[in-house]
């Protein structure tokens, strides 16, 4: 046995203790976990300057890597709602008795053992373990090199706690952050049950085509936000400066503005915000013609749609109608959010009913697909698929269930 299958022999066997633990116990090391944070957000802060300093400040992952007091509260906020919210194990889903007097209950349960692998996203590391406790899960960690000092800092209050509280720290694992613990989790078989990639649309793509174990994808977000002619223009630049300049580097961040061709006249006022935020502009041709000269503006090329920039740039494209607009995100979307800016009723239910991604937005920012935001406490990852969970998954799309059996000597001919 390899090193690292011992470290996933040692995880799925611990893993079957959790579903025994009673969720008030759960609650007590999670609010423990919160206090501890925020006790020790100094340590916390001095290990993440150790990532930091290996990273220039103009990468757009370097806001994301980074860990701040207030960035400490809020990750202890969220461990904390995850506390209060209601177990998802043990729900009895489907209740009947046959014919022949067997009992037939379907309940949830956990899914058993979840490797993340992720980039420079330390408040990953809080958020995951808070979810995968919760829904009696074990856990491997992979993280990136970028957090490798954050996330052992992490790792070591978590395993505090729960040494505290007499917990299996075996259940909850970072591996190395060498390539070869990479290959390994993706290859474990028999150990791990599923596999979600948070980070860039490279991570997933390379997860998805080398993992044995089952994956769900997750976090890739290029994400459009359509004004057609009906559209306040009031509304319409709180949503677009907040989409695209609240957190750049994060997957429901804004990539491409669509904007109706009658709205031309009003483009100079709706991307004065942004403009003054520092946002490079790539304009198509009617929209660049439309737009006052400006150092921050250029002339669009295919390669700006379609693409998901992480920082503060934002692609312009102008179309005719609703139809274009919604053949443009079919061609372009990743299925992550997508917006539409609209006063029209009609627009806005054919948007609704024909947009295909895991969000769609009425005259609203896509800052809000997330985890915490939709009242999931946090989530594990925002799924841009279709097969067992879709949009920001928090604890019940932790679970799977399995079918409870009774009889009384029943056989069958």
């Amino acid at each position: 046995m390899t090193e690292y299958q011992s470290i996933f022999e040692k995880v799925k066997k611990a893993s079957r203790k959790l579903v025994g633990i009673t969720d008030s116990k759960i609650n007590e090391i999670l609010e423990d976990l919160a206090v501890l944070a925020k006790a020790e957000r100094n340590f916390l802060i001095s290990e993440n300057q150790k990532d930091l300093a290996q990273m220039v400040s103009q990468n757009p992952m370097y806001d994301r890597l980074l860990l701040s007091a207030d960035r400490i509260i809020g990750i202890t906020e969220e461990i904390l709602q995850v506390s209060r919210l209601t177990s998802p194990l043990h729900h009895v889903l489907e209740s009947k008795v046959l014919e022949n007097g067997l009992s037939l209950k379907k309940i949830t349960v956990p899914l058993g053992v979840i490797g993340i692998i992720y980039e420079a996203r330390p408040n990953v590391t809080f958020d995951v373990f808070a979810l995968a406790l919760k829904s009696g899960n074990g856990l491997i960690l992979k993280g990136g090199s970028d957090a490798e000092y954050s996330n052992l800092a992490i790792l070591k209050l978590i395993h505090s706690v729960l040494e505290k509280h007499q917990i299996p720290t075996d259940a909850f694992q970072l591996l190395p952050v060498d390539r070869a613990a990479t290959k390994a989790l993706l290859e474990a078989v028999g150990f791990v049950d599923v596999i979600i990639p948070r980070g860039s649309q490279g991570l997933i793509n390379f997860v998805r085509e080398n993992a044995k174990v089952p994956v769900i994808e997750t976090g890739a977000g290029i994400v459009h936000t359509y004004l057609d002619e009906s559209g306040d223009l009031t509304k319409a630049k709180a949503i677009i400066l907040n989409a695209k300049t609240r957190r750049p580097s994060v997957c429901n961040s804004l990539d491409c503005f669509i904007i109706q061709k009658s709205q031309l006249k009003n483009l100079n006022e709706l991307v004065q915000p942004v403009l003054e935020k520092g946002v490079e502009i790539f304009a198509d041709a009617a929209s660049f013609e439309a737009l006052v000269p400006n150092p921050k503006i250029s002339l669009a090329d295919e390669s700006h749609f379609g693409t998901e920039f992480l920082s503060l740039r934002l692609a312009i494209k102008t179309v005719e109608n609703l139809e274009e607009a919604l053949d443009h995100i079919a061609t372009f979307s990743s299925k992550h959010s997508e917006a539409i800016i609209s006063e029209n009723p009609i627009h806005i239910e054919r948007f609704l009913l024909e947009v295909d991604a895991a969000a769609v937005y009425v005259n609203a920012s896509t800052a809000f697909t997330d985890g915490a935001q939709f009242g999931l406490g946090a989530e594990i990852g925002i799924s841009t698929q279709k097969l067992h969970a879709r949009g920001p998954m928090g604890l019940a799309e932790l679970c799977s269930y399995k079918w409870v059996v009774r009889g009384n000597g029943q056989v069958r001919a």
